[in-house]
């Protein structure tokens, strides 16, 4: 017996509090948009690359045709939509899978929003439209073999000869690297200033090899990347990236759509625990009527309403330009890890059924290790807020 999916109208009552009601007509058309992409197009097919780390790449053509990449850029053939949409466009896609999601993030939250933020008028031009109809693909290169934690140390270098940069360096876990049109590469330039520039596709001396072996996210390419010698153009170098603050500047915005993605993970494993629990019986009767089962999944949904409030007035904050570096810390910090225990919790009710790919959770579960991880681990979110909390860093 397999769980059955949700259908795009059928929410299983994860929006206990009823935030649906506080969204606009144009933010649920997109959520309901996602949402049904995520069912109709990607779980029926996704075990499958996932089980044999292999990338989606039929998948890019469609999801090229929602029309969401860029999602709140504005202009530039970007849609330019609330933050509460961004959220809600991480959430569904993340509910469908997590891979697909990272991909994504990576190409329209990093690498397009690198260019938008620190990228000249020039630059935008360029490169977003194109990457808004997905015709181009982005990729976003700052973590090292040696520093992730740390990546304020990173030691890839730019040297400026004549009209040219010449970067040597490694990278390490970049997303989309292996085929990307365009990598946002972060460097320390003749200043030792940390700035970023644009990498394109078969520059010589630009060499990414596919890493294997992960435990979660086995549908997205991420990959080692060597730089030796490569020759930048000085009109690729981020004009508006002069220290590492731009570069937060980046990674804050990404870090809170992060704490969306938990949200989807959290409310697929969820719905197909609560799913189960009243198909599957046991001792005569449907494990959904036991008090044990009934007890977890109350606090399942108690911590999934906690993380959709968290995310929607920190959406809020965003649209106000209120929000600050701690607060999107500590809505990755605490999402991810509630959304771990959910999955957990989830793979939990379904016993032995639970650790196998058909029945959803297990991917979930094994995405959420990485999730926890990336974009800053839970030790250093921690740091981060409490460094905004107390005005003293502990980092060293």
């Amino acid at each position: 017996m397999q769980p059955l999916i949700a259908d795009v109208t059928q929410s299983l009552r994860t929006d206990y509090y009823l935030l649906d009601d506080l969204l606009t007509d144009e933010e649920r058309e997109l959520r309901d948009r996602v949402r049904a992409f995520a069912n109709q197009e990607v779980i029926p097919i996704i075990n499958e690359y996932w089980n044999k780390e292999e990338f989606p790449f039929e998948l890019i053509p469609k999801l090229a045709e929602l029309g969401i990449a860029g999602t709140t850029i504005k202009g530039y053939s970007c849609p330019g939509m609330s933050q509460v949409a961004a959220g809600l466009v991480a959430a569904e896609m993340a509910r469908g899978d997590g891979s697909l999601n990272t991909f994504f993030g990576v190409h329209s939250g990093l690498a397009m929003g690198s260019i938008a933020i620190c990228g000249s008028e020039e630059q935008k031009e360029k490169w977003l439209p194109s990457m808004a109809r997905m015709e181009k693909i982005g990729a976003f290169g700052l973590t090292e073999a040696k520093h992730g934690s740390d990546v304020v140390r990173l030691e890839t270098r730019a040297r400026r000869q004549g009209d040219e940069y010449v970067i040597d360096g490694e990278k390490r876990w970049i997303g989309n690297a292996s085929f990307a049109d365009v990598t946002v590469v972060w460097a320390r330039d003749d200043e030792d200033n940390i700035t970023g520039f644009l990498i394109e596709k078969d520059m010589e001396g630009f060499s990414t090899k596919i890493m294997t072996g992960k435990m979660g996210k086995r549908a997205v390419w991420q990959a080692d990347v060597k730089l030796e010698g490569v020759r930048v153009p000085l009109e690729n170098r981020l004009a508006n990236a002069y220290t590492f603050k731009d570069t937060s500047k980046v990674l804050v915005a990404t870090r809170a759509m992060v704490a969306w993605e938990c949200i989807g993970h959290a409310i697929a494993s969820y719905e197909a625990a609560l799913t189960y629990a009243k198909e599957r019986e046991q001792f005569g009767k449907p494990v959904a009527g036991f008090q044990l089962i009934q007890n977890k999944l109350a606090n399942m949904l108690a911590e999934i309403t906690n993380m959709q409030l968290l995310c929607f007035r920190l959406a809020q904050l965003q649209e106000e330009a209120k929000m600050t570096g701690g607060m999107a810390s500590l809505a990755k910090m605490n999402n991810a890890r509630k959304a771990k225990q959910v999955c957990a919790d989830a793979r939990d009710i379904m016993g032995g059924n639970g650790v196998l790919l058909e029945y959803y959770v297990a991917r979930h579960l094994s995405d959420m290790e990485i999730v926890y991880t990336y974009e800053g681990t839970d030790t250093i979110q921690s740091l981060i807020v409490g460094r905004e909390i107390t005005g003293i860093g502990a980092f060293v």
